[in-house]
């Protein structure tokens, strides 16, 4: 359920960010959509920063025990 959730928050967002960019909106109405989006976006980022600390929890070392790996994005990876 948090998976649909995030998505549509998501896709939410997306419609946001092109209609502040595309269009002329008047400002109280560009205001109402900025504060939606920024609602928006900080609970996308916590669901993603609860999904990864679930990710660097289950990540398991051969004697079986668990260990905490911290998650690198594809961003991070092409940084090295």
């Amino acid at each position: 359920m948090a998976e649909k959730k995030f998505e549509k928050a998501m896709e939410r967002l997306e419609e946001i960010v092109q209609n502040l960019e595309g269009s002329d909106l008047p400002l109280e109405d560009a205001l109402k959509a900025f504060e939606e989006g920024m609602k928006l976006a900080k609970f996308c980022s916590l669901k993603l920063e609860e999904t990864e600390k679930k990710v660097t929890l289950l990540i398991e070392e051969s004697a079986g025990s668990h260990t905490q790996v911290p998650f690198e994005t594809e961003e991070e990876q092409d940084d090295e």
